[in-house]
């Protein structure tokens, strides 16, 4: 983060000496509409929710707005605001906290940015900007700093001459339709729509009160109260202000205790998770006969995506010595006569799938239910590292779980970032497919530090590190049973963020147990957490099957 914040620091000094010199005066209009968040964030949209509107502290008037960043998530509100080509704007607002960002993007010049480390009283930031030849929109915007606590702005003002005359009034979004209910817990519901033309952002109602705030067509109401019934609506909003809200939708949370764990897959309640490597790396080249006994289920890595968005294939790599596609077929079926699961994993650091329509959704479903009946996989691992829609990936697996049926193993990957709340992508994603889903193994490395549950920062490579984190998903709505911790089976395996698999036996006693925490300790214990994974069975055989002879036998064990 410091050479980020140098950077930052150095813009600002441009800023600073370049002046703010331009025709726009104090005595012109604001162009920022609800500047001083007295109507709430009316005509703002903040990422992942993470924006409210508070009484105190204030600048001016009676309201300001207070945004929390996350380990994953920087806190930006924005809002568009119309301009004028050629012309030159001063952009200004008071803001309180460490961390805090002001700019304006989409200029058609030099997009602005400035920015303070930290106040503890009220600060006005101020920058200026000149918009291009063909600019008649910018998106004035404010942040704050991941991991960082939360930050307040109010009293924001762009001044300068007005939008294009020859343009219509931007007028607010139309209504969402009803929003139709995911996956339910005691404690949570997630809620989808479909988008709406010219909406930057949703609000969702639980029971007539503002519940969020999300630029995605999906969300999880958390907070609620087991077996009780709510009824949520959804409006959409831009930089013209906000729609009608919805037509009302009824959602029941389940009872206290039945949160809907993963479905029987024939997978045992606690497993061991490996990647086998398709290709040679330097690390020990295997036949998938020859993969250690204590995994449970084995991860084929990766499929192949092919030049029509959403498809994916698969191509035994040489490499392996295998005389025919059709005795690897052979291995897969003698593995899951030991009564091991073999999965096809779609992604990884180079595969790169693009599922974002329906058609790409559908091209997904029909390609990997085709792989599964040519190979004989017993399901897919979701390890897309590259950026993800939760609305059509959950089509597409609904889609291939309806086609494969109820035995289908699913199984996640993604990576700390990924799972840092419930409004992002992947979690998303998890939340709305819980019925059908295996297990969540998330990446405990190659991450750098990152917010635990307790809204602290840990850094990888550390018992508190794999617990603080774990713990987000297993109170953001996921079964423990569907909550693994995927670590590298040696330090070769990743980048960084190796740890020894005795650390990742002290971190499911911690979490099933009580036992052998570090520093962080949660309030409860998770006794059917389902288990590890593994990076990978190659690099484990390379180590001498340290990795899975050490954290195998005791996640058998587990409770």
């Amino acid at each position: 983060m410091t050479a980020v914040l140098g950077a930052g620091a150095v813009a600002l000094g441009a800023v600073a000496f370049g002046g703010l010199s331009g025709s726009a005066g104090a005595a012109e209009p604001n162009l920022v509409r609800n500047a001083g968040f007295e109507s709430g964030l009316s005509g703002w949209t903040c990422s992942a929710g993470s924006g409210t509107t508070v009484s105190s502290p204030v600048h001016g008037g009676t309201a300001a707005l207070k945004a929390a960043p996350a380990g994953g998530d920087n806190a930006k509100c924005t809002q568009t605001v119309a301009v004028q080509p050629d012309s030159q704007y001063q952009l200004s607002a008071w803001v309180q906290g460490s961390y805090v960002y002001l700019g304006a993007s989409g200029t058609g010049t030099t997009d602005v940015s400035t920015w303070t480390p930290g106040t503890s009283g009220w600060q006005q930031l101020r920058t200026s900007f000149t918009t291009g030849p063909d600019t008649t929109s910018v998106t004035v915007h404010t942040h704050g700093w991941y991991g960082q606590s939360a930050y307040h702005v109010d009293d924001v003002l762009l001044t300068g001459p007005g939008g294009d005359p020859g343009e219509p009034d931007p007028e607010p979004p139309a209504a969402p339709g009803a929003p139709t209910v995911g996956a339910a817990t005691s404690s949570s519901v997630t809620l989808n729509w479909n988008a709406v033309d010219g909406a930057t952002g949703y609000t969702v109602y639980r029971d007539g009160a503002r519940a969020l705030s999300t630029q995605g067509t999906s969300a999880t109401v958390t907070g609620l109260a087991a077996a009780t019934s709510y009824e949520f609506r959804v409006s959409a909003v831009n930089g013209a202000g906000e729609s009608a809200k919805s037509a009302p939708v009824t959602a029941t949370t389940r009872p206290r205790g039945d949160d809907g764990g993963a479905p029987d897959t024939g997978v045992p309640e606690h497993a061991l998770t490996g990647y086998w490597q398709n290709f040679d790396n330097g690390a020990r080249v295997q036949k998938l006969r020859e993969v250690q006994d204590q995994y449970d289920i084995i991860a084929v890595s990766f499929a192949d995506s092919t030049a029509s968005a959403g498809e994916i294939t698969f191509n035994l790599d040489p490499a392996l010595g295998y005389s025919s596609v059709q005795e690897f077929k052979d291995d897969i079926a003698a593995k899951q006569a030991e009564g091991r699961k073999v999965i096809l994993s779609v992604g990884g650091e180079k595969g790169n799938v693009i599922v974002n329509d329906s058609a790409s959704a559908a091209r997904f479903a029909d390609s990997a239910h085709r792989l599964m009946r040519e190979y004989g996989f017993d399901g897919v691992d979701i390890d897309l590292e590259h950026g993800i829609n939760s609305t059509w990936l959950t089509q597409a697996l609904r889609s291939l779980s309806a086609k494969a049926g109820p035995s289908m193993v699913l199984t996640m990957a993604p990576q700390t970032i990924d799972m840092q709340s419930t409004s992002t992508e992947y979690f998303k994603l998890a939340l709305n497919v819980k019925d059908i889903l295996t297990v969540v193994n998330m990446h405990y490395y190659n991450s750098g530090s990152m917010m635990g549950c307790d809204n602290k920062v840990y850094s990888q490579g550390s018992v508190d590190f794999l617990t603080a984190l774990a713990c987000i998903q297993l109170e953001g709505g996921l079964d423990p049973s569907q909550v693994g911790l995927g670590t590298p089976a040696s330090t070769r395996g990743a980048g960084s963020g190796y740890v020894d698999p005795s650390v990742v036996n002290a971190a499911l006693d911690c979490l099933a147990r009580g036992t052998n925490c570090g520093s962080f300790k949660p309030a409860r214990t998770y006794p059917g957490i389902r288990g590890a994974m593994t990076w990978s069975t190659n690099w484990d055989a390379l180590n001498g099957n340290r990795w899975s002879d050490t954290v195998g036998p005791h996640v058998h064990a587990l409770p």
